[in-house]
């Protein structure tokens, strides 16, 4: 009878790990709201729920080990990039009316990715389970009630649930979030038969050096550049399409008696043909681009020129220095910032300065300063996304990004210049 008990309890484990991963893979194919996709998962959680106590120790161990992975990733790859996370909290903050609160962003940035990081680690090392799964239980709590308001209102469009390492809409993350939380109720409601595996003291020691040592990573990814650039503006990438394909035009024509609309693609429409020109009359045009969308950024001179071909595609090396907000970046090297300048201008090396900063700002910024170089205005968000560094310097030649580098690592001109000065064959 034990038996066949035990293998009822299997069956029902094995069924519930199958749809769940099912369910999971399911995601990446379903983007927008899909109500039968949400009743799936719904009936997941309640079958998991429900029939939690009857599964065997292997298979909660497997739902206590897949939750630990996936926090210690997701915690790993917004601790790679803090300062990322930061923007996104601040983007809460706005959304919900609370922009008074954006200082805190960055100590909530490497707070919440820490706690993240050690729940992962103490599922992951069975570590205090009673404690641990009240605290998982409590976090995806809050992460699907804040994820349930952003799938309905779109308060911001990308939570960064995985930092940039993965995009996910904001419907993918809540539906993300419904099956870990399918998992969490198993481990939740089993941590009283959950047995301990290390000495208390064992406990302490791996929560106190995972939790020290994953801090001090993210305090050295605020610090200097991300260890691992996940964005598109990363070294080594080009920002320009090669070979790039032709637009094209599509036209659309009304028939002058019966109203009906035809769209063609230029030149495949009959405009030679003056009997059909007579009878129809165009209405509209439109314009596709079918190569991929490699940026956004967009640079204008101080006096509203379009120069963004001009310094992305500057066969040369093209040097930018990127500060989103003059006022707000950390100018203690200001010099070695002048004299790279200054070097610059004489081996006749293109330098720019890349800001969002308003007119008046940068005038007075050049007034106190004088960096006697270009400054150019580009969207701060753009900004943001191509280097962690508020003054933060870029090196390009030909539209492929050679080097970055953090304020605090602000580079000597000769040394930049014996790596990257001859063009690699």
């Amino acid at each position: 009878m034990a038996k066949t008990t035990n293998n009822n309890s299997n069956v029902l484990g094995i069924i519930f790990l199958i749809t769940v991963f099912v369910a999971a893979f399911l995601i990446g194919n379903i983007e927008e709201n899909n109500s039968y996709f949400l009743l799936l998962l719904l009936l997941v959680i309640g079958f998991g729920a429900y029939y939690s106590n009857r599964f065997g120790s292997t298979i909660v161990t497997i739902c206590r080990v897949i939750i630990g992975l996936l926090f210690i990733f997701s915690g790993t790859v917004k601790g790679i990039d803090p300062v990322g996370t930061a923007y996104r909290i601040e983007d809460y903050f706005i959304a919900y009316g609370t922009d008074w609160a954006n200082s805190l962003a960055m100590p909530l940035s490497v707070l919440l990715n820490a706690t993240e990081f050690i729940i992962g680690v103490m599922l992951l090392f069975n570590i205090k389970m009673k404690l641990t799964s009240w605290l998982v239980m409590l976090m995806m709590a809050v992460f699907t009630f804040v994820t349930i308001n952003d799938a309905l209102y779109n308060p911001v469009p990308d939570c960064g649930c995985f930092g940039d390492a993965i995009i996910l809409s904001n419907w993918q993350t809540l539906y993300k979030n419904l099956v870990l939380d399918a998992l969490v109720l198993v481990v939740f409601f089993t941590r009283n038969s959950s047995k301990r595996t290390f000495k208390p003291v064992v406990e302490w020691a791996i929560f106190l050096v995972f939790g020290l040592a994953f801090i001090f990573f993210e305090i050295y990814n605020i610090r200097h550049l991300p260890v691992v650039d996940f964005r598109n503006w990363k070294v080594g990438n080009k920002m320009v399409v090669e070979n790039p394909l032709p637009l094209k035009y599509y036209l659309k024509y009304r028939n002058k008696e019966t109203g009906e609309e035809k769209e063609y693609i230029s030149p495949d429409y009959p405009y030679h043909d003056s009997v059909w020109l007579s009878k129809w009359e165009f209405v509209s045009q439109r314009i596709e681009n079918p190569n991929p969308k490699l940026h956004d950024l967009y640079i204008e001179n101080l006096d509203g020129i379009d120069v963004t071909e001009q310094v992305i595609q500057n066969t040369d090396l093209q040097f930018i220095l990127v500060s989103y907000d003059l006022k707000e970046g950390n100018w203690e090297k200001i010099d070695d910032v002048r004299q790279f300048i200054k070097s610059c201008d004489e081996d006749d090396h293109s330098f720019v300065v890349l800001t969002a900063s308003f007119r008046e700002d940068i005038d007075e910024f050049e007034q106190g300063h004088a960096l006697n170089t270009d400054y150019c205005h580009a969207d701060d968000i753009v900004l943001m996304s191509m280097i962690r560094s508020n003054p933060g310097l870029i090196l390009m030649r030909d539209g492929v990004v050679l080097g970055k580098w953090h304020y605090n690592d602000f580079p000597f001109y000769d040394q930049v210049i014996r790596e990257f000065a001859t063009p690699v064959e």
